[in-house]
C-alpha cells in the first residue's frame, strides 16, 4: 500500500485502501507499520482532516479496529 508522508509528531505516513477498508499507519517513534481493518472512507476523511492526527488515532482508532502489525 502506498503511504503519504504527514505532518504529525506521532505518525510518519498514512495509507488508505478504500476498497478493502484498510488504514495503514507508520509511526514516527519506532518506524512500526500497522494496519487497521474495517476503516470506512468517512472515518478516513475525518482522520486526515483532524487537527491532531495523533490525538485522533488515540481517541478513535487505537483499540477500536482489528489491527495487524506488518513489520518489525
Amino acid at each position: 500500500m502506498h503511504r503519504q508522508p504527514v505532518q504529525s509528531t506521532a505518525l510518519q505516513s498514512i495509507g488508505y485502501d478504500a476498497k478493502a477498508k484498510i488504514l495503514e499507519l507508520e509511526f514516527r517513534d519506532n518506524g512500526d507499520v500497522w494496519q487497521y481493518f474495517g476503516f470506512t472512507q468517512s472515518a478516513y476523511k475525518k482522520f486526515i482532516q483532524s487537527a491532531s492526527l495523533g490525538r485522533f488515532f488515540v481517541e478513535k482508532v487505537k483499540g477500536k479496529y482489528p489491527e495487524l502489525k506488518i513489520n518489525g
